[in-house]
C-alpha cells in the first residue's frame, strides 16, 4: 500500500499510517476534489441530486483523509506527526473556506434553495440546504472579494492559533512533574494509584524498583486522586497550582493567544455584519441571542447560589471540625467533599473501584444499549493505533427482526503520555447512501482512564462509568442513525447547543439501581455492588450539586461573556471579565494565581466558543426527556424505541426542538434540570 490514507476502506490503516503520509495525501486529495467540484460547476439547471449529493460525497472523500490525521494528533501525538498536521492545518482550513466562498457554486445552491423542487425534498434535505446557505453566508460569500479574502484569512489564522493553544496545553501538561520520595507525603492515596506512579517512576527512569520514588503528573489519573485523597495539604496545593497555571509561561504561554483568538474572532465577526463573535456562534446554534443565553445561566445561577452557599457553608464547617482546615482553600475542596459524601452517605469512590472493572462496565453499558435500543455490540479485529484501543460491531434490528450492521466503535479509554486530556467522541465515518449501498458510520470513543496494573483490569470510579455513559450516548447518536443524508446523518448538522442531548441524557442509567448490578462485579470475587453501596452512591447523586452547578454556570457565563464583547480586549480586559463573573457566580474561593483560562481548550482550542452554554442547555433537554422514563420506567422497551425512533435515529434531520416536541409531546422545562440536581 503505497499511501494508507488513501485506501479510502471503510477502516483506516492505523497499523500503517505515518507523518510522512500526510502532505502526499493531503494534496492528493485536494487536487482531485478541485477537478470534481469544476465539473460539479458545469451545469445551469442543478437539482438536489446531480448538484449537493456529489458535493457532500468529495467533501466527506477529503475528510476521510483529513480525519485520521487530526485524530492521531490528538491521541498519538509526536514531533513529527505535530509537524505533518500543522503543515496540512492550513492547506484543509484553505480549501474548506474557499468552497463555500465559491461563487459559481452559491449560485447553484441558491437556484436549488429558491426553485420549484426544493418544497419537494424531504425535509433532511431541506435541512442540508439551509445549512449550506447560512455556510455559504458566514464564509462571507456575498462581501466583496477582499474583504472575502480577508474573512478567508481570518479563519486561517484562528485555526492555527486554536492547534497552538492545544499544543501548548498538552505540552505543558507532560511537561509537568513531581517526584515525590517520602511515603509519608502520600497518606490517604489508595495503594492502587501508589503503584502506578511508583511504575511510572521506574518506566521513567527516576529511579529503580527497589528504590521509594513516586511520579506525580497532571494527567487525570494521577491528579484527581491527588485532589481527592491525599492528607498532605501541600502535596495538594503542588498539583493545584501546577494544574491551574498550565500553559502559562515562557514559549508555552497561552496568555497572548487567549487575547488573539478573542480579537480575530471579533473581527471574523464584524467582517460577516455581527455585533460580537458571540452573535456570529449563536448561528448554527438553538438559542435565539446572546441576551437568551445569558438570561438563561442567569436565571440558573439565581437559582443555585443560595443552595451552593449553604454547601460551602456546611463544607467548611464539617472541615474545620472534623479535617483540621480553618478555611477553605481551592485545593481542600475536593479533599474536604469526598470526606464529608463519605460521613454522610458511607461512599467511598476509590473504595468502590474493585466493583466497577473494565470489562464488567463495558458489557454493562453494552447490556443496557440492547435492552433500551435493540442494538448489540461484538468485538471484532480491526487495525488500531494503539494495543489497548477495542474494536466493536454495532448490530441492530431490521424490520421483521432481521440483523443489520450498523456501523463500528473504537473504544480507547486510557490515559498515557502524548494524548489530549478529557473524553470526546470523534465521528470518523458518517452514514450515507452510495449508489445501491449504505455506508455504515464509524465512531471513536476516548477516555483518560487510568490504565490496566498489577495483572488486574483497569479499576473504575463511579464518576469515570459516568462518564462513559456520557461519551457512549454520543456514540448511539452517531451510530443508530436511519438518515442516509450525509451532511445531517448521526451527529453531523445537529445545533450544537442540542449535540449533548444524547450523552447526558445517557448517563442516568449510570444512577439506576437495576443498572448498577449490571455494571458492577468485584475484579476478585465477581460479586456485584453490595446493597448498602448503591443504597449510598444513589444517595450521594446529588451531594454538593449546587456547587458543581455554579462552577459550570461560571465557564459558561465567562465564555459568552467574552465572545460578547463588542470592541477589541487586552489581557487586562480578560482578567477583569473572568474575575467579575467568578464575584458573581462561584462560592469557592479562588487563588490569586489561578489561570483557569490557560487550559480551557473547549473555548481556545475545540469547537465550544461562545458555546459552552451548550452542556446546561442540553442537560435541560436531557433531563426532561429522562423524565419520561421515570414515569414510564428506566427499562420500559416501548419508551426506549420512540428515544431511539425519536431523537437518535433523526441525527441533524430536523430541528432538536421538533424532535424533542415529538418524543416529550411539549416544550422543555428548565424546573426538570433543578429538580433532577436536587436544587429546585
Amino acid at each position: 500500500m503505497s499511501n494508507p490514507l488513501l485506501s479510502f476502506d471503510l477502516l483506516p490503516h492505523f497499523d500503517a499510517i505515518k507523518p510522512g503520509h500526510v502532505i502526499p495525501a493531503l494534496d492528493e486529495v485536494l487536487a482531485w476534489a478541485d477537478t470534481q467540484i469544476a465539473d460539479l460547476l458545469d451545469q445551469e439547471r442543478p437539482s438536489y441530486a446531480s448538484l449537493l449529493e456529489p458535493l457532500a460525497l468529495i467533501e466527506e472523500r477529503v475528510s476521510r483523509v483529513w480525519g485520521p490525521v487530526s485524530h492521531l494528533n490528538a491521541v498519538m501525538n509526536s514531533p513529527e506527526l505535530r509537524a505533518a498536521y500543522n503543515a496540512g492545518l492550513p492547506k484543509i482550513t484553505a480549501w474548506s473556506t474557499g468552497l463555500r466562498q465559491n461563487l459559481h457554486l452559491y449560485a447553484l445552491v441558491q437556484q436549488i434553495d429558491e426553485g420549484d423542487e426544493f418544497p419537494s425534498l424531504n425535509r433532511a434535505q431541506q435541512r442540508v440546504i439551509e445549512h449550506e446557505m447560512r455556510s455559504f453566508r458566514l464564509s462571507g460569500i456575498t462581501l466583496p472579494e477582499d474583504r472575502r479574502n480577508e474573512v478567508a484569512r481570518l479563519q486561517e489564522e484562528l485555526a492555527t492559533l486554536s492547534a497552538n493553544f492545544s499544543e501548548h496545553l498538552l505540552d505543558a501538561t507532560n511537561g509537568w512533574e513531581l517526584i515525590v520520595r517520602d511515603p509519608q507525603r502520600l497518606e490517604g492515596l489508595p495503594d492502587s494509584f501508589k503503584q502506578a506512579a511508583h511504575a511510572r517512576a521506574v518506566g521513567d527512569g527516576v529511579c529503580s524498583s527497589g528504590e521509594l520514588c513516586w511520579k506525580l503528573t497532571l494527567e487525570a489519573p494521577s491528579y484527581l486522586p491527588v485532589m481527592t485523597y491525599a492528607v498532605d495539604r501541600e502535596l495538594r496545593r503542588a498539583l493545584y497550582s501546577g494544574y491551574v497555571t498550565r500553559a502559562t509561561e515562557g514559549a508555552l504561554d497561552n496568555s497572548p493567544l487567549i487575547v488573539e483568538i478573542l480579537n480575530k474572532r471579533l473581527e471574523l465577526a464584524a467582517r460577516l455584519g455581527f455585533e460580537n463573535y458571540a452573535q456570529l456562534s449563536l448561528m448554527r446554534k438553538m438559542a435565539d441571542s446572546v441576551e437568551a443565553v445569558l438570561a438563561f445561566l442567569e436565571e440558573l445561577v439565581d437559582a443555585s447560589r443560595p443552595a451552593g452557599q449553604r454547601e460551602f457553608a456546611e463544607l467548611g464547617a464539617f472541615a474545620a471540625e472534623n479535617l483540621g482546615l480553618d478555611r477553605l482553600e481551592a485545593w481542600d475542596v475536593a479533599f474536604a467533599a469526598e470526606a464529608l459524601k463519605n460521613e454522610r452517605h458511607a461512599v467511598d469512590e476509590e473504595a468502590l473501584r474493585p466493583y466497577f472493572p473494565e470489562p464488567q462496565v463495558v458489557q454493562g453499558v453494552l447490556a443496557i444499549v440492547e435492552r433500551l435500543y435493540g442494538a448489540k455490540l461484538i468485538p471484532i479485529d480491526a487495525p488500531v493505533w494503539h494495543p489497548d484501543v477495542q474494536v466493536f460491531q454495532v448490530i441492530g434490528e431490521g424490520e421483521e427482526g432481521v440483523q443489520l450492521k450498523k456501523g463500528i466503535l473504537y473504544l480507547d479509554l486510557y490515559a498515557r503520555p502524548h494524548k489530549r486530556g478529557g473524553a470526546w467522541l470523534f465521528d470518523a465515518v458518517t452514514r450515507a447512501r452510495k449508489g445501491d449501498e449504505i455506508q455504515p458510520p464509524v465512531a471513536y470513543l476516548v477516555c483518560n482512564f487510568a490504565p490496566p496494573q498489577g495483572g488486574h483490569p483497569s479499576l473504575f470510579t463511579h464518576q469515570e462509568v459516568v462518564t462513559l455513559f456520557h461519551e457512549f450516548g454520543h456514540a448511539l447518536h452517531h451510530l443508530l442513525t436511519k438518515i442516509d443524508v450525509l451532511p445531517v446523518s448521526g451527529i453531523n448538522g445537529v445545533e450544537w447547543d442540542a449535540v449533548e442531548l444524547p450523552s447526558q441524557f445517557f448517563e442516568n442509567w449510570a444512577w439506576s439501581h437495576e443498572s448498577l448490578l449490571l455494571l458492577s462485579a468485584h475484579v476478585e470475587t465477581g460479586d456485584p455492588l453490595p446493597e448498602a453501596a448503591i443504597r449510598g452512591l444513589l444517595a450521594a447523586k446529588n451531594h454538593l450539586s449546587a456547587m458543581a452547578m455554579l462552577r459550570q454556570l461560571e465557564f459558561a457565563l465567562m465564555d459568552m461573556r467574552l465572545h460578547a464583547q463588542s470592541v477589541p480586549v487586552d489581557g487586562e480586559q480578560v482578567r477583569a471579565t473572568i474575575e467579575q463573573t467568578r464575584r458573581e457566580v462561584a462560592v469557592v474561593p479562588t487563588p490569586d494565581f489561578n489561570r483557569f483560562e490557560n487550559g480551557f481548550n473547549h473555548i481556545f482550542g475545540g469547537g465550544y466558543s461562545a458555546g459552552y452554554y451548550s452542556y446546561k442547555w442540553a442537560e435541560v433537554l436531557a433531563a426532561d426527556a429522562f423524565g419520561r422514563f421515570e414515569e414510564e420506567g428506566l427499562f420500559d422497551r416501548t419508551t426506549g424505541l420512540e428515544f431511539l425512533h425519536h431523537i437518535l435515529e433523526q441525527g441533524g434531520a430536523e430541528h432538536p426542538m421538533v424532535l424533542f416536541e415529538r418524543f416529550r409531546g411539549r416544550k422543555p422545562e428548565v424546573g426538570a434540570l433543578l429538580r433532577g440536581v436536587g436544587i429546585g
